[in-house]
């Protein structure tokens, strides 16, 4: 694959066959859908249509034949935005085909280095760090060139060597 993307839309636009991302961060409420994360925090019960529009886009990709999924590092207790982010976000976008999977360092070092950070990689090819405030807000993410992908290649397999599937973690962990 050339990749002739240059934006983070683009390669959700061009990617073939996966689009891997890991997360890192115990906070991410000042990016995304922040009024949902507001209600959750209020109690309120979660829309029927809360993030329909990625929830369509999830499942063209999957009807395609294309793989989305992701591992989430993080340590419990969970903040009160990870317990919204896996009870409304993953348990929802399952539904449409996503994939979860947990690395819990709550009782273990993590096997990634901090370095790590967040990121998408799209078929194994095209890597592109997600950079964050301090306070959860997204900055930008940086497409980088296709001969970087290896060490995000790495980060993905030790990753998933170590994590567990979201459905088995929550049936544990999960509130």
């Amino acid at each position: 694959m050339i990749n002739l993307a240059r934006s983070l839309g683009d390669l959700f636009d061009t990617f073939e066959r996966e689009a891997f991302r890991l997360e890192t961060l115990d906070d991410y409420s000042r990016s995304g859908n922040t009024d949902a994360f507001r209600a959750f925090a209020k109690g309120e019960d979660k829309p029927d249509d809360y993030n329909a529009e990625w929830l369509t886009e999830v499942r063209d990709y999957v009807s395609s034949g294309r793989r989305m999924y992701r591992v989430h590092v993080l340590t419990r207790p969970l903040t009160p935005y990870l317990r919204f982010e896996l009870r409304w976000g993953y348990c929802t976008n399952a539904t449409a085909g996503e994939e979860f999977f947990i690395l819990d360092v709550t009782d273990q070092p993590s096997p990634l280095p901090d370095s790590a950070g967040d990121f998408w990689l799209f078929d194994s090819v095209t890597p592109a760090p997600m950079y964050y405030a301090p306070d959860g807000k997204f900055l930008r993410a940086d497409v980088l060139p296709d001969d970087q992908a290896a060490e995000f290649i790495g980060y993905r397999d030790t990753a998933l060597a170590h994590a567990v599937p979201f459905a088995d973690w929550w049936a544990t962990h999960g509130e």
